[in-house]
């Protein structure tokens, strides 16, 4: 039987936090997962429905035990429903997000935030091009705006199909078309879900999986992808960059500062404001050798491909990152954030720092992070580390 600690994690890194905080006894997700092990062999095969009051109910997939929940539903109704849930929850998050970024850029081209531009002027034209925005005679930030409105319609669109469905090829178009998943509105098809996986509505398996999927479709060609392009579009678009990884980046001479969430508009301001000259002289006064700043989980890889921006780790990390003492400030937003970060804030002099209205956590300090004021706000933010070095 191989060591605990190479069960736990392949990485010799996180092997190590992992050696350090047994002894210090801090509590870590794998021994929560063990706690809760062994998990509800109903919850693992999708047979448990809570989707009304009159349950919960569990199905027994031997035939030995209830076979319908108290409305009838079936194991496969019931699976069906789960999985189309959890579709439905994960294409909300990742369209509030691309939702958040297009938002970004119609207030930064109508003038209205602090440190923001438009960096890639030649993705912004074709995608004007493609959204049949009429270009002439106006200003980049004119373009922008037009843009920005016609891929928010997106969100709300009632009728017809999604104007990026254009993208796909089409013998992939024909074959949704064929199997009744065309998207349609991204924030319709997530309502459609949850309506139709209620109790009384839809009940047969694979019409419910096709909701689902059409759903899914929705985020990955629509709210997704509209956060890919305008992140782009405001920040740059991704160059192959060299850097380093791994909790090694922490360093014992430098404020460190890791940005940890899902939101480039955050960390972008964050990447700008650690780089001004005062912000690095009030580093060097506190009596450190510079910033060093670091990402976690998916911002990471925002400001790594395209800064070349250290990255801490990854989700399973983070906590191991904290557990070191040398994290001077962790900032986060929305999504792979675990609320057992807080059981952190009390044991190091580290700064942990939430910044979004959609996300608050016990024990962590707020800091509401806007657009309008930016820069400002990520330099008040960078603050809280500085003096906790």
């Amino acid at each position: 039987m191989p060591e605990e600690k190479n069960v736990r994690s392949i990485d010799s890194a996180s092997q190590q936090m992992i050696e350090h905080c047994a002894a210090c006894g801090f509590e870590l997700a794998w021994d929560r997962y063990e706690a809760v092990s062994p998990q509800c062999d109903f919850g693992v095969l999708g047979l448990c429905c809570k989707n009304c009051v009159l349950g919960p109910c569990r199905i027994d997939p031997f035939e030995e035990g209830a076979q319908r929940g108290v409305c009838g539903a079936t194991a496969g109704t019931i699976a069906a429903r789960n999985l189309a849930r959890h579709m439905a929850a994960g294409a909300a998050a990742h369209s509030d997000h691309g939702r958040d970024i297009t938002h970004a850029l119609l207030l930064t081209a109508l003038g209205k935030t602090e440190g923001y531009g438009i960096k890639n002027e030649t993705k912004l034209r074709a995608i004007a091009e493609e959204f049949g925005v009429d270009q002439a005679d106006k200003d980049l930030n004119r373009i922008a705006a037009e843009v920005a409105e016609v891929a928010l319609a997106d969100f709300g669109r009632q009728e017809g199909i999604l104007r990026t469905v254009a993208r796909a090829p089409e013998p992939l178009r024909k074959k949704w078309e064929k199997l009744g998943v065309t998207p349609t509105g991204i924030d319709a098809d997530i309502v459609r879900v949850m309506h139709a996986t209620h109790i009384g509505v839809d009940n047969e398996p694979l019409h419910i999986l096709r909701t689902g999927i059409r759903t899914a479709l929705s985020d990955g060609w629509g709210g997704s992808m509209y956060a890919t392009d305008f992140s782009d579009v405001l920040f740059g678009g991704p160059e192959p960059i060299r850097s380093v990884a791994n909790l090694g980046v922490l360093r014992l001479e430098a404020v460190n500062v890791v940005v940890h969430g899902h939101e480039p508009t955050l960390s972008e301001m964050i990447v700008a404001a650690a780089q001004m000259p005062d912000v690095i002289k009030k580093a060097e006064d506190a009596g450190a050798d510079g910033i060093q700043l670091s990402g976690m989980c998916c911002t990471a890889t925002e400001i790594l491909m395209r800064h070349g921006i250290p990255v801490a780790g990854n989700f399973l990390q983070q906590e191991l990152a904290l557990a070191t003492g040398a994290v001077d400030a962790m900032i986060v937003d929305v999504q792979c954030i675990m609320p057992a970060i807080a059981d952190y804030a009390g044991r190091f002099p580290t700064r942990l720092i939430s910044t979004s209205k959609k996300a608050a956590f016990e024990g962590i300090k707020h800091i509401q992070f806007e657009e309008e004021h930016a820069l400002s706000c990520s330099k008040g933010i960078l603050q809280e580390g500085l003096e906790a070095f």
